[in-house]
């Protein structure tokens, strides 16, 4: 049978979900117990009308109206009785089910937004989708069976008690199936356990593999890997295939079984029953009425199994789902707010260190003692080479993570200690973030930049996209701002998509506006026309990862940044001639973009 430590924590899932859900489990099983109790008493009526009725008619060749009338009745009764028993059970126990589900889907859901951003890196975008899916239902699909499995406890007690009462000897020879039908459910549920608990996982494997492969899609196709890629997800769907087969095999050898037990033990009722009204010790009507209880029983007793079979996969998803929730890290808000303005606000970063923690469990320094300032309204670009922990210096100053050791203020004020969400004095409605990937939903332009700010009038997203030097493509698109540029963005060029993530960032008029190279696949020129408009948009402080020449000049300060640590700052011109380090990357910078743009002229030439 299930193992012990399984059938513990089983127990206590379900008494988990007992407690989350108390009144419609009770209803449910209320119907299953109404259903058990009319079902079981079902036989004690047939045998009562057996005796009453159809035995004399068969001695008096006629039944009266009255009797005839009196049985349809008590048989109706208790058919309605039944019906009602499960109506209410299976409808509250799919209540149940599912508003559990519910709940704790809004639970991991609430708990991913909760959990910074270095947890999200250690775990696969696949795997949070199992947790957040497949893992909540797994969890909780034993409440389906669970109600009707105590509507079988008592339907045991009422067929026992009339069994017994009836004729001890047949009562006997009936429950003699019970135990075992017990032992076949019990080895049905050692086999199963292991089984159902690999396929529990490897649903969640395909999936991660699945995920990261639509995911890498364009690189998968660009570099000619479809084949790799279809058979290395074939590789795990096929071992989910084999672990299903298994599966279905246990139940193929277990269930005839099961099957099989009710019946042999129904025609062993009869071999003896026939014996006993023989020899005047029983009527015939008792020994309808213990075969067809043990018949009634024969189907409703696996609800137990059912109960059974299901906890290994409820355990493995709680598991799987109680990982997430217990899962520690999460950033600490105070309850300060940050005065609402339109102007810019001076950021400053103390002695920021950052680690981050690998896969296997190691870590690693990316940001050393970094100090950093930037006063209101001033604009900053951070250079360095690549791995010099440009975006990661970027992550911390918006709060995506936090620092090992050190602060980030604005206008003085610890990030730590604002407010949390993204109302008026949040972090969130006070510093906008633009990041390297640009994401773009399968939505209108309209709905891209909003992004659900209802009250946002046309003429605020325009002023938006002309800051951004967006609104040019836009208003020569179909239908301009309800026009949907598809999955992705995918009707849009890289240029265009990073320009509608910089008026989506905009329209939300922050005070401080941070760009990890955000303009990276945006033509030069209109680069310099973007931060141009952006160094006299309502003196908002602007920090900006760059490489181009053009664009670090017209910081008013440079920060020059290798393996995580400061290596000088000032304006452009400072830099150039006291930093040898700064003075070669962006010579070799300018080099780069001076060939990209040769090439690029020779392919139009061509």
């Amino acid at each position: 049978m299930t193992d012990a430590p399984t059938f513990r924590e089983g127990l206590g899932v379900i008494g988990r979900g007992i407690r989350d859900e108390p009144r419609t489990f009770t209803v449910a099983v209320v119907g299953s117990a109404l259903f058990g109790a009319a079902l079981a008493g079902s036989g004690w009526v047939l045998g009562r009308v057996t005796d009453a009725v159809l035995v004399p008619a068969f001695d008096a060749g006629t039944v009266s109206a009255r009797d005839a009338w009196l049985a349809f009745g008590a048989m109706a009764l208790v058919g309605l009785l039944t019906a009602l028993g499960v109506i209410v059970r299976r409808g509250y126990a799919t209540v149940t089910q599912y508003r559990l589900q519910a709940r704790y889907r809004r639970r991991v859901s609430r708990q991913y937004l909760r959990l910074p951003l270095a947890w999200h890196r250690r775990h696969p975008t696949g795997q949070l989708l199992s947790n957040a899916n497949a893992d909540v239902e797994a969890a909780w699909t034993v409440f389906a069976p669970l109600p009707f499995s105590f509507g079988v406890a008592v339907m045991l007690v009422v067929a026992g008690i009339t069994m017994f009462g009836e004729d001890v000897v047949l009562g006997a020879v009936a429950f003699t199936v019970l135990p075992l039908l017990a032992v076949s459910n019990g080895l049905y549920q050692k086999v199963m356990s292991p089984r159902v608990s690999r396929a529990q996982q490897l649903r969640a494997d395909v999936s991660d593999v699945a995920h990261e492969s639509f995911d890498g899609a364009l690189v998968v196709k660009t570099l000619g890997r479809e084949r790799e890629e279809t058979d290395r997800f074939g590789r795990r769907a096929q071992e989910l295939r084999e672990a299903n087969v298994a599966v279905g095999r246990a139940r193929a050898a277990f269930e005839p079984v099961v099957e099989a037990l009710p019946t042999l033990g129904t025609l062993v009722v009869l071999a003896v029953g026939t014996l006993r009204v023989a020899s005047g010790a029983v009527d015939a009507g008792v020994v309808v009425q213990v075969a067809y209880q043990l018949t009634l029983l024969a189907f409703p007793v696996r609800a137990i199994g059912w109960v059974l079979a299901e906890l290994p996969r409820s355990v493995v998803g709680w598991r799987r789902v109680d990982a997430v929730l217990r899962a520690e890290g999460r950033m600490r808000h105070g309850a300060e707010r940050l005065p609402v303005t339109r102007l810019g606000r001076a950021v400053s970063a103390e002695g920021v260190v950052h680690d981050v923690v690998d896969p296997d469990g190691s870590r690693q320094r990316l940001l050393h003692g970094v100090d950093l300032v930037a006063p209101r309204g001033s604009t900053v670009a951070v250079v360095g080479s690549t791995g010099s922990g440009k975006s990661t210096l970027a992550s911390v100053l918006v709060r995506l993570v936090d620092p090992a050791e050190g602060r980030v203020r604005l206008d003085g004020l610890d990030v730590r200690d604002v407010v949390a969400g993204g109302e008026p004095g949040s972090l969130p409605s006070t510093v906008a973030y633009v990041p390297q990937g640009t994401f773009v939903f399968d939505d209108t332009v309209r709905g891209n930049i909003t992004l659900g700010l209802d009250d946002v009038p046309d003429e605020q997203v325009w002023h938006a996209l002309r800051a951004a030097r967006a609104d040019g493509f836009v208003s020569a698109l179909p239908e301009g701002l309800d026009t949907r540029v598809g999955e992705r963005g995918a009707s849009l060029s890289g240029g265009q998509r990073q320009r509608l993530a910089i008026a989506r960032a905009l329209v939300r008029r922050p005070s401080v506006l941070v760009l990890d190279d955000a303009t990276s696949a945006v033509d030069p020129t209109v680069e310099q026309q973007i931060l141009g408009a952006l160094r006299g948009s309502d003196g908002v402080t602007v920090l900006v990862v760059a490489y181009r020449r053009s664009t670090i000049a017209l910081a008013d300060t440079v920060v020059h940044l290798e393996h995580g640590r400061v290596v000088d700052h000032g304006s452009h011109e400072e830099l150039m001639s006291r930093d040898t380090g700064y003075r070669t990357l962006v010579e070799a910078y300018a080099r780069d973009a001076a060939e990209r743009e040769q090439l690029a002229g020779r392919g139009s030439g061509a």
